[in-house]
Parts: C-alpha cells; sequence; structure tokens
C-alpha cells in the first residue's frame, strides 16, 4: 500500500476523535444561525485552512526527513520517533499525568482559540480560523507528523500531510453540518484507542528502523538515503 493511501486512511479512522474533540469548533462556525450557502461555504473554507496548514507543517517536517536521508540518519529518526510514540501511548495508556505539559498546552490553546474567535465571523474569516485550528494540538496530528518526518523529501511530506487531512474531512464534514443531530448517536469514546495507536505506531517505526527487509512492515532503509515513497 503506498505511503500516502495509509495517510489518508490515518486521516480517516482519526478523524473520529478529531470530530469528537473538535465538535464545539465546528458547530461554532455556523453558530446559532440557520445554514446558508453562506455559511455552508464558510465551513468549508474552514477545513481548506486547516489542511492547507497541515501541508505547510509536511513540507518543514520533510525538510527534516531529507536532511536525515542526505546525512544518513534516517535508521535513527525512525528508532527516535519509534521510541518517542511508544513512550507517549504507555504515558496515556496508565494514565501518568504531567501537570507541567498541560499547563503548557494551555497557555498555548487558550490564546490560539482565542484569536479563532475574533476571526470565525468576520467576512471569510473561517478560512484565518481553520488556518489556526490546524496547528491546535492532536494526538492524530502527532502521529501523521512522526510519519511525514520519516518519508524521503520536502514534497512528499506535504503529500502526505495533505492526503492526511482529506482523510479527516469527510468526517469532520458531516459532524460540521449536521452537528448536535450525529453527535447524540455518535457516542464511541475513540480517545480511550489514542494509546494503543501510538504504541502500534510506535512499534511500527521500531520495526522501520530495524532494518528487517520485510515489505511495508520493515523495508530496507539504506544508511544513504531514505525508503523511496511512491506517490501513486
Amino acid at each position: 500500500m503506498s505511503y500516502l493511501y495509509f495517510a489518508f486512511f490515518m486521516g480517516l479512522f482519526g478523524s473520529i476523535h478529531c470530530a469528537v474533540m473538535c465538535g464545539p469548533l465546528l458547530l461554532a462556525v455556523q453558530g446559532n444561525q440557520e445554514l446558508t450557502w453562506t455559511i455552508a461555504l464558510n465551513k468549508v473554507l474552514y477545513q481548506v485552512g486547516r489542511i492547507l496548514t497541515y501541508g505547510i507543517f509536511g513540507v518543514a517536517l520533510g525538510l527534516v526527513g531529507q536532511l536525515a536521508s542526505i546525512q544518513g540518519w534516517q535508521v535513527g529518526l525512525s528508532l527516535f520517533t519509534g521510541i518517542i510514540l511508544l513512550l507517549i501511548g504507555l504515558i496515556q495508556l496508565f494514565k501518568i499525568k504531567n501537570q507541567g505539559f498541560t499547563k503548557l498546552q494551555m497557555r498555548f490553546v487558550q490564546p490560539v482559540a482565542k484569536l479563532m474567535g475574533r476571526w470565525l465571523y468576520r467576512p471569510g474569516g473561517s478560512f484565518f480560523a481553520g488556518v489556526l485550528n490546524g496547528i491546535l494540538p492532536c494526538g492524530m496530528l502527532y502521529m501523521a507528523a512522526a510519519a511525514a518526518m520519516n518519508t524521503s523529501s520536502s514534497l512528499t511530506s506535504f503529500y502526505f500531510m495533505i492526503m492526511f487531512g482529506l482523510g479527516t474531512l469527510p468526517l469532520l464534514l458531516v459532524f460540521s453540518f449536521l452537528g448536535n443531530f450525529i453527535r447524540t448517536y455518535f457516542k464511541m469514546n475513540f480517545s480511550k484507542w489514542l494509546p494503543f495507536i501510538y504504541i502500534l505506531m510506535g512499534i511500527w517505526f521500531l520495526l522501520r528502523g530495524a532494518n528487517l527487509d520485510i515489505p511495508y512492515l520493515s523495508p530496507l532503509l539504506h544508511m544513504d538515503g531514505a525508503i523511496n515513497c511512491h506517490i501513486i
């Protein structure tokens, strides 16, 4: 399976978590108004802004991966990524709380959310609100970013993050338009599964860095460069 297909399905299944966590932000685009073509367009522009931010992240992350590839650090980068994801998964699984990290995260989120509120109801402001939404902390985004950083070029990383964003789009649009109606029937607590996804992703990156020459699971990473990620 292409790395980009993997990105799309990662976003598609991860959007369950995103829809639950970001539900209030999605509904805020409409407020208490009746749905009109203008509001519908604003909802779409909001999502476009969010996905564009993911793509910009992809370019930056790809440069890191490209540097690692040139320097022959791709194996080490994959192993490091796997260890970090595994640790995050175990911390969440055993509910090890870090008050310092939580406070730091809230200090970042609050001003961004406040700025989003300022833009949200301005003409065309939903696009900029979506751009800001793309930088909010998110567990699934962290995993996508880790995968994007392990690609072979900034262009591939850009495509990876765009495909991840497009994968999240269907369910988030459904939540955005149907809002409270679908939330009444959508009670799956996806958050409890997130630590296991972190752990699985961590194991996958560790296997990838182990250079076992197993197709898809642990492909051969040459020391002089990263595995080629075909865009098909």
